[in-house]
């Protein structure tokens, strides 16, 4: 598995995996296979795909370190931008088939819908972690600032599962919303205990 993780073509693969949503919803869209309402199907769609991607994201180490692929780890980065896509995705659905890019209605709109203003929180806390996320950023931040400054990941994801269950708490449907919290629940806490478990070995390792 390693050996494939590791070989030229596997990024490439990736790549491609990670635009078919991107391709099936501009296919839907010439296709009118959206529903009836292909506005609202848009901007469920990119919703559903940024949760998605921002759980991929939480996943890699957990799978790195359990699984022994350290190979994974490479993959990390083109995942979080894929994240960024579908988030931007999301807004522009949003901005253009639900306000018509009327920045006035858009900004009274955010403040006055709760699950708005957190998916739009979510999307400012995003920009940044995108914005750095090459090696000349790494190099001006310094790593360790950079480590820092990319933990905004898991408030994010905390953010973009509240704003998923505002949205469908209306409308009494939390089966789907229950399932993303649990995964990002298992993520997070699987970071709390290998924190724990490391912190522990290495105080047991200064002990004389």
């Amino acid at each position: 598995m390693n050996r494939f993780l590791l070989s030229p073509v596997a990024k490439p693969l990736l790549l491609a995996v990670c635009l078919l949503p991107c391709v099936w919803l501009i296919y839907a869209t010439v296709a009118d296979q959206l529903g009836a309402n292909p506005a609202e199907a848009l901007v469920r769609s990119t919703g559903d795909w940024t949760l998605r991607f921002l759980c991929l994201v939480l996943a890699v180490t957990p799978l790195r370190v359990q699984a022994g692929l350290p190979s994974l780890a490479r993959f990390r980065r083109m995942l979080g931008l894929f994240v960024y896509f579908y988030v931007l995705l999301h807004l522009l659905c949003y901005s253009w088939f639900d306000m018509g890019f009327e920045l006035q209605d858009m900004a009274l709109d955010i403040s006055k819908r709760p699950f708005i203003l957190v998916g739009f929180a979510g999307f400012v806390l995003l920009t940044p972690l995108a914005a750095t996320s090459f090696n000349r950023a790494i190099r001006w931040l310094g790593a360790s600032r950079w480590r820092v400054l990319h933990r905004l990941v898991y408030g994010v994801a905390v953010l973009g599962v509240l704003h998923f269950f505002w949205m469908r708490a209306s409308k009494n449907n939390l089966a789907e919303v229950m399932v993303y919290a649990g995964i990002v629940c298992v993520l997070l806490i699987w970071r709390l205990w290998r924190r724990w478990v490391l912190r522990r070995t290495t105080l047991g390792d200064a002990r004389p």
